[in-house]
């Protein structure tokens, strides 16, 4: 599948070509007949190794174009984009796309994730809505972004500089 990727921060990456399983085939497949007859769960959370956890609206995770991916622009996955598995809904922005997956549990209700909790992250996050996050509308969350990213951007990588320098120190 070719995709855009979408932070909600407003930075892009456009036309990345995934390939993987389909959610929606997996959950067919290994998920749905290990419900409970009568069960009426409306949500999947799926789980990193690292306990970065989201709840996604089963319509939203079941959508054709959703896949569990082991493959970015023809290569296996790497640990920097997030091997051995990650989830690609290219509908929703990033922080509903979990990486490192490592469980996939049916939920009757919705569970507010750490980063959604800390960040007021939109509990849905469709791009096309702009639902960026709770209590202002998409726009105004997109031009807050927008100002504050250069300015974010450019402290993370003094940082990682410092960083890098001193490991360098240590090294020499």
């Amino acid at each position: 599948m070719q995709a855009d990727f979408h932070c909600v921060t407003t930075w892009s990456y456009r036309g990345l070509r995934w390939e993987g399983w389909s959610l929606k085939d997996v959950y067919d497949t290994f998920v749905a007949p290990l419900a409970p007859a009568g069960a009426t769960d409306s949500y999947l959370e799926l789980r990193a190794q690292d306990g970065y956890r989201v709840s996604l609206l089963l319509a939203d995770a079941l959508a054709p174009e959703v896949l569990l991916a082991d493959r970015l622009n023809g290569e296996p996955l790497s640990t920097e984009h997030r091997a051995p598995l990650r989830l690609v809904a290219p509908a929703l922005y990033g922080y509903k796309n979990v990486k490192h997956l490592s469980a996939i549990n049916l939920r009757s209700d919705y569970e507010v994730g750490l980063v959604e909790r800390n960040t007021r992250a939109h509990p849905r996050g469709r791009v096309a809505f702009e639902e960026r996050g709770r209590g202002l509308p998409g726009w105004l969350y997109r031009i807050l972004y927008r100002a504050l990213f250069r300015p974010t951007l450019w402290r993370y990588q003094r940082i990682a500089r410092a960083a890098a320098e001193g490991r360098h120190r240590r090294k020499g």
